[in-house]
């Protein structure tokens, strides 16, 4: 059975892209007070309105999905929502995964609204879009894990609204540590480095694990 309505979750989806596009446009462009204001006025509108519906669940909806037995991944199951790469998440980066043998290839944009010093990526989503990716590799696996350290090394600078090539991949392990590489390109240049330790858990307790109480 759906861990979630699926029409629901096509229409947030397709709002967070909506959504997505407003704040890249907005942080690239200059408008004049009386359009800026306007939509300070639309997006208040629209948050109260937002804040009458039911409080979403992640937690549980993470749950449901493990205890079903259906794919923790999937639409409706709260993995959308993640705060990097999630296609349910506005604030999120653009990157859509691939598998190329043992690889966990991402394609990625990093719009306007994630610019540090001019038409350069900050260094902070950098790393972030490195935590996202290589976690993919732990899907490949199927075994729960979560970040222990990551470290990134940059190689020159990540340009912005340019596509970005990012390979991740399992270098070995170490009882529950897995080790995993990673690498950025522009184009044929490397940009940057990444190194992470992920640490595994035990299935059956992954969601209770994320409980914060």
């Amino acid at each position: 059975m759906p861990i979630a309505d699926d029409a629901a979750e096509a229409a947030r989806t397709e709002a967070a892209l909506a959504l997505r596009e407003l704040i890249h446009t907005f942080a690239a462009q200059d408008a004049g007070a009386e359009e800026l204001h306007a939509l300070a006025v639309a997006a208040r509108v629209h948050a109260a309105a937002l804040a009458a519906a039911p409080r979403r669940d992640r937690l549980a909806l993470m749950r449901a999905s493990f205890g079903t037995g259906d794919s923790p991944v999937g639409p409706g199951t709260g993995f959308e929502d993640r705060a990097v790469g999630g296609g349910s998440n506005p604030t999120g980066v653009e990157l859509a995964v691939r598998y190329e043998g043992e690889e966990v290839v991402a394609d990625v944009v990093l719009r306007r609204a994630f610019e540090g010093a001019p038409g350069r990526a900050h260094g902070g989503i950098v790393a972030a879009a490195f935590d996202d990716v290589t976690g993919f590799v732990i899907g490949v696996m199927h075994e729960p894990a979560f970040t222990g350290e990551l470290t990134v090394r940059y190689l020159a600078p990540v340009p912005v609204d340019e596509p970005l090539v990012m390979r991740a991949r399992l270098d070995g392990r170490e009882r529950r540590k897995l080790f995993i590489s990673a690498d950025a390109h522009a184009g044929e240049k490397l940009v940057a480095t990444c190194r992470a330790i992920y640490i595994t858990v035990d299935p059956a307790s992954f969601a209770g694990a994320l409980d914060p109480r």
